[in-house]
């Protein structure tokens, strides 16, 4: 299925960085400081979903970037009852941000199967995350040597699924459709979004949700060992 294949693009968040677990981590710092009577269990508990929920607006165009960093927080403070000034929830969106990318978890075979792809393949990133953090994560978890392009939503003028950043990160990594794939944890953005642009993709299906038999799926990094 993959014969003839030279170029593994990755989504990074929730596919190789451990967004949930690096989240909580960084949000344990902030709130020790600036809100340190909250319940930590009951805001992430809440906070997850309602982030991928601002996420997928955002990478449909319906909110900005500083709206989603504000209603996700918004939103999960309201959640559990909890009154946030506007300020202060600035303040705490600005050092979640600053101290998001010091944690550096990464999921399980991330670095065995990195190496093991790197000396076979040309690897690249591509993602929807805001580009000086996302650089901070590759850097901070030790992983950044293993790409040799890093494409980003700001920098491609569009997110994916659009088209248009598949056909900015393939000109970049100077690679044609027919020898790609896209890798990622999201069905609408690195799935449906690869295959509408015309290449191969994988779902990185680490929750093991059921999905169509038709989509070709994963649900650890390692096994792509066994397919590459």
């Amino acid at each position: 299925m993959y014969s003839g294949i030279n170029h593994i693009f990755f989504d990074l968040d929730h596919t190789l960085w451990d967004f949930d677990k690096n989240s909580e981590k960084a949000f344990e710092v902030v709130f020790a400081e600036l809100l340190p009577d909250l319940n930590m269990n009951g805001f992430i508990q809440v906070y997850m979903p309602i982030n991928q929920a601002c996420w997928k607006l955002y990478q449909n165009n319906l909110i900005t970037h500083n709206e989603l960093r504000y209603k996700r927080l918004k939103d999960s403070f309201d959640a559990i009852n909890v009154s946030v000034s506007d300020e202060l929830i600035d303040k705490i969106s600005d050092e979640y941000i600053l101290h998001l990318p010091n944690s550096n978890h990464l999921f399980e075979g991330c670095i065995e199967t990195l190496e093991y792809l790197h000396k076979k393949y040309k690897l690249h990133i591509i993602t929807n995350g805001f580009a000086e953090v996302q650089f901070k994560k590759l850097n901070n978890s030790g992983i950044h040597h293993f790409f040799d392009t890093v494409t980003n939503s700001e920098m491609a003028g569009v997110k994916k699924p659009h088209a248009g950043i598949y056909e900015h990160a393939l000109g970049k990594a100077q690679a044609a459709k027919t020898e790609s794939v896209m890798i990622g944890d999201c069905l609408d953005a690195d799935v449906a979004g690869a295959i509408n642009f015309g290449m191969k993709s994988i779902f990185f299906n680490s929750e093991n949700i059921e999905v169509s038999k038709d989509i070709n799926q994963i649900t650890t990094l390692v096994e792509l060992k066994n397919l590459f």
